[in-house]
């Protein structure tokens, strides 16, 4: 979190000489401040903020009505972690406005994740939000095999089920794990979208040097 907060405070300082950059946003203009720390949140806490919904402690059916009573589309077959994260989705995302990194991510939506020190229901995953849109997705690889293996094994289930984004089985994978994997974890952010926060631009079409154009049809 503080590598991201970093580059993006000190870009826009060589840019505009301040850490705050003009932006529209739905309609209305607004006055982003890149300068660390961000603002940090669990997904639950910001679920509960925004939409005033205390995932933590219903069960899977409970958010399950909430999602077809809002007609929210959800992946099947769905559990607690899933309905968490469509929640998110649906009625968090808009409001992240300012930059701000969400912890602590269902455990179904990263099977590669360590599994968070405070809660088994969820991982040590951090994805940076700004005028609603994703930034960066960082987490802590997990390293023990057994957990693994068993996570995996869910997962196959769920892809025979019809589960697209489920994992499939990979021995030799677990097999490399089992060797002994060492402590690791990664960040990855798109550059793009970076320019298009700190230019100040509609579009990402507008920072990409070479963008998809449509086919021009012959007369």
């Amino acid at each position: 979190m503080a590598y991201l907060e970093e580059i993006y405070e000190r870009a826009c300082l060589a840019m505009h000489g301040t850490t705050k950059v003009k932006q529209s946003y739905q309609g209305q203009e607004v006055i982003l401040d890149f300068k660390a720390p961000w603002k940090r949140m669990t997904m639950l806490d910001a679920i509960k903020q925004y939409a005033k919904i205390d995932a933590s402690k219903m069960p899977v059916e409970h958010l399950k009505n909430i999602l077809d009573t809002h007609k929210v589309e959800y992946e099947t077959p769905l559990t607690w972690g899933l309905a968490v994260q469509a929640l998110f989705e649906a009625f968090v995302e808009e409001h992240l406005v300012q930059p701000i990194h969400i912890t602590e991510h269902p455990r179904e939506t990263t099977p590669l994740c360590k599994v968070s020190r405070h809660d088994v229901r969820l991982i040590e995953r951090f994805e940076s939000f700004c005028l609603g849109m994703e930034l960066s997705n960082a987490y802590s690889e997990l390293n023990d095999p057994l957990l693994q293996r068993r996570l995996l094994e869910q997962q196959a289930e769920e892809l025979n089920k019809g589960a697209e984004e489920a994992h499939p089985m990979d021995e030799d994978f677990l097999e490399a794990m089992e060797y002994g994997m060492p402590p690791a974890g990664g960040l990855g952010f798109g550059i793009d979208r970076m320019a298009v926060l700190l230019t100040g631009v509609d579009a990402i079409r507008d920072v990409i040097l070479f963008p998809t154009v449509k086919k021009e049809e012959k007369k």
